[in-house]
């Protein structure tokens, strides 16, 4: 049989395979204008750090906020309330000398009471909060 004349043999079952090249370019296009789109990452927390070692100033007024396991705010030991707190260390900030204010939160004290306290003490104007038993908590969460 000549070679025109020859038949291509027909498949016996349609083809089924897809092609998923236009598929995977859609998706890759996708994926760049997403990557574009994301903003980058801007949330900064400024904390100051040392840039080395200063001049020691020994300070000798220390006053210290503690909270109880019941959420009781203490200034210096005696018991106080959120306002009265608020007004006695605007008071003690506005002093012309650097005030070391010392945080004692109770290891069973409450986040929330913890958190509200410490916002309260910056929004006052304190500038030198030290956190005070921390070494109390080293075992956190280990019973």
């Amino acid at each position: 049989m000549p070679y025109a004349l020859r038949r291509r043999p027909t498949p016996s079952r349609p083809l089924s395979d897809m092609n998923v090249t236009p598929f995977i370019d859609v998706l890759l296009v996708l994926l760049i204008m997403l990557i574009m789109a994301v903003p980058v990452a801007t949330h900064v927390t400024d904390i100051d750090l040392p840039s080395g070692p200063g001049p020691f100033v020994p300070n000798d007024i220390e006053n210290t906020v503690a909270i109880d396991a019941g959420d009781r705010l203490y200034l210096n030991g005696n018991a106080v309330n959120r306002d009265d707190l608020s007004r006695m260390v605007q008071a003690a900030s506005a002093l012309p000398h650097e005030l070391l204010l010392r945080f004692e939160p109770d290891a069973h004290a409450s986040y929330d009471a913890s958190a509200k306290t410490i916002a309260l003490i910056k929004d006052s104007g304190v500038e030198h909060l030290a956190f005070i038993g921390n070494e109390r908590h080293r075992s956190f969460n280990a019973d």
